[in-house]
């Protein structure tokens, strides 16, 4: 592969790649990687002891537009991957909670995200890597500013 490509194409081929990977895995499960990336994040929310969690929270933690986390989440419903009940705290919200067999999809998330990073990574060393996750963190970082 040429040497000479662009960070941004790069950071794109890098990306698409990976999307791909997770999108294969998450089609084994009947899911789609979108559909799982929000399983993840409510399974984590639900885990670190949310109270309630709407599409709002959704929204935001994956930087996702309304118009396109309603979608998601209706497919969710349809498929009884989550269940959504009228909020006791805010009546305008639904409560929307991982249905029993996705309560800790976040850790096998997890588990996934390392698996095929750590093949994208194969024959890089450790150090490299750690390089590569302390600049990336930062360039998140600089994202947010």
């Amino acid at each position: 592969m040429e040497t000479n490509i662009a960070p941004g194409l790069r950071f794109s081929i890098l990306d698409r790649e990976f999307k791909k990977k997770l999108e294969e895995r998450a089609n084994r499960m009947g899911l789609t990687a979108v559909q799982l990336r929000v399983l993840g994040e409510l399974s984590r929310a639900e885990s670190m002891g949310a109270c309630e969690i709407n599409q709002k929270d959704l929204e935001k933690a994956l930087a996702v537009t309304h118009p396109t986390m309603t979608e998601i989440i209706k497919r969710l419903e349809k498929k009884k991957a989550v269940i959504c009940t009228q909020s006791k705290v805010d009546a305008r919200y639904k409560k929307i909670n991982c249905a029993d067999e996705y309560k800790n999809i976040h850790i096998e998330l997890k588990k996934m995200d390392w698996e095929i990073f750590n093949k994208i990574c194969a024959g890089i060393p450790e150090e490299d890597i750690q390089t590569f996750l302390k600049a990336s963190e930062k360039m998140l970082e600089n994202i947010e500013k």
